[in-house]
């Protein structure tokens, strides 16, 4: 397995750098890589690039940038506003989120919102260790905790919220984003919006519920954890409206290998 890593300095052919701690120990220490071994970076911004270890030193491991893999693409502008959970419900919510492909995580409290800390440093890394491990090009970004009332206060109505409603009415979500899809008016930027493990309180649904950008919907007849349902919300929009309903690309072909 060739490793890939996120890094934070601009990619261009021929440059050779200095990796920070973190990517040192892990090719050195964890993966036990020795100089010509081939490494694939990517930053967010410049595409995905082929590079080899130059130099592996007792506290240093140098870099070479070689040539683009992939040119950068992005995913679906697809928010997660969602309230914040425990420790490893939210650790385990951003990993997958940032699978599935979600642009952008909202933390947003609630009435019944039981969790009052995130650590967003922590949250991020998870976020960067996903990207690696599913070849996603762009990392999601991370925003500080808001209350519900100052996000909608704020909100731009050109962006849809799909609003994981527990009560009243609404249509199941897949027949609700494919009548989206088949609206000429629709928005390219979406939210989903999931409440806490104790629900949204009623005045929170009521209030939602009246705002024209808001689209109930709902997901099925079992009672989910918040951290499912936030997961199923976004695989099934996914599905419908984002990047899962296109063919997906050829396979990369290996390092060093041409086509036939």
């Amino acid at each position: 397995m060739i490793p890939r890593l996120y890094v934070t300095i601009d990619l261009k052919p021929g440059t050779r750098f200095a990796a920070d701690e973190r990517t040192a120990h892990y090719l050195k220490n964890v993966m036990r890589r020795a100089v010509g071994d081939p490494v694939i970076l990517f930053n967010g911004r410049d595409g995905e690039f082929n590079a080899t270890l130059a130099d592996v030193a007792k506290k240093t491991v140098e870099i070479e940038i070689a040539a683009l893999r992939r040119p950068q693409m992005g995913v679906p502008d697809i928010s997660l506003c969602f309230a914040p959970l425990k420790k490893d419900a939210v650790d385990f919510l951003v990993e997958k989120a940032t699978e599935l492909g979600v642009a952008a995580f909202q933390p947003v409290f609630t009435k019944h919102t039981a969790a009052t800390r995130l650590n967003l440093e922590r949250l991020a890394a998870n976020a960067i260790e996903a990207a690696e491990q599913t070849e996603r090009l762009t990392l999601p970004q991370i925003h500080e905790p808001r209350s519900l009332s100052d996000l909608i206060d704020g909100w731009d109505p050109a962006r849809r919220i799909i609003l994981c409603a527990e009560a009243g009415p609404a249509l199941p979500i897949a027949e609700a984003l494919s009548n989206l899809k088949s609206d000429v008016r629709q928005t390219n930027a979406w939210a989903i919006l999931c409440g806490p493990e104790g629900g949204f309180a009623r005045s929170e649904l009521d209030l939602l519920s009246k705002l024209p950008f808001v689209t109930p919907v709902g997901l099925g007849p079992r009672i989910l954890r918040a951290d499912t349902a936030a997961l199923a919300a976004l695989a099934v929009f996914q599905s419908i409206l984002g990047d899962g309903a296109h063919r997906p690309p050829a396979p990369l072909l290996p390092i060093g290998q041409s086509p036939a």
